[in-house]
């Protein structure tokens, strides 16, 4: 079998340069990309076989790249790769095509054993995710309300919530998500003047309602 053909579209440089050093001698690496523009140019140009697709980017997210991508190529295939294992994460890109979704977490064996399974035409999901996508589909999650909340938080905010939810200090949360420490106090006052809540420990309590964490 011929190596598969994979563009890797993530907005961290160092992100896509480790996938790159992990994967690159069992995948063929043909693009990049870093927003949405990058990224379906790349896609485009290329026509992989599997997209390595990170769920928040800059220009619109990995959504609609998706959405670009399928209305000259419908039969690319994605496997959304990403920070975030939040329910409407998940489910927002299912929706929008992708065939699996899988953390960053994952092992370089196992992320190539994704790759070659989504390229094959079958789903690929991180044992957790697939429990949000089934309960979704059965009606367990009531995506409509939970996406009218989050609809008023930017991506990055998304994101803080749902670490600061887990119990992250803020010191952690600015060095997962590459951000000064201000930056995160800032977003935190944010979502917690658009969710209406106080402190984070109301924060912590209504994303867990939600099963965002």
């Amino acid at each position: 079998m011929s190596s598969r053909r994979v563009v890797v579209v993530d907005d961290h440089d160092m992100f896509r340069a480790g996938v790159r050093s992990e994967i690159g001698a069992s995948v063929d690496i043909v693009g990049e990309g870093s927003d949405v523009d990058t990224a379906v140019k790349a896609i485009v140009g290329t026509e992989p076989d599997v997209v390595l697709l990170d769920v928040h980017l800059p220009g619109g997210g990995g959504t609609e790249v998706m959405k670009q991508v399928h209305q000259r190529h419908p039969d690319i295939k994605f496997l959304a790769l990403s920070v975030s294992d939040a329910a409407e994460d998940v489910i927002g890109v299912i929706r929008a095509g992708a065939r699996g979704y899988v953390t960053k977490n994952i092992s370089g064996t196992e992320l190539i054993d994704a790759i070659n399974r989504v390229a094959d035409g079958d789903a690929v999901f991180s044992p957790r995710l697939a429990g949000f996508v089934l309960d979704a589909f059965s009606g367990a999650i009531d995506i409509a309300s939970v996406d009218e909340d989050l609809d008023r938080l930017s991506q990055r905010e998304r994101e803080v919530l749902r670490l600061i939810a887990r119990g992250y200090a803020y010191k952690e949360v600015a060095r997962e998500l590459f951000i000064s420490v201000k930056t995160v106090e800032t977003h935190v006052s944010s979502v917690l003047r658009k969710l209406q809540l106080s402190n984070r420990h109301e924060l912590t309590r209504w994303a867990t309602d939600r099963r965002l964490v």
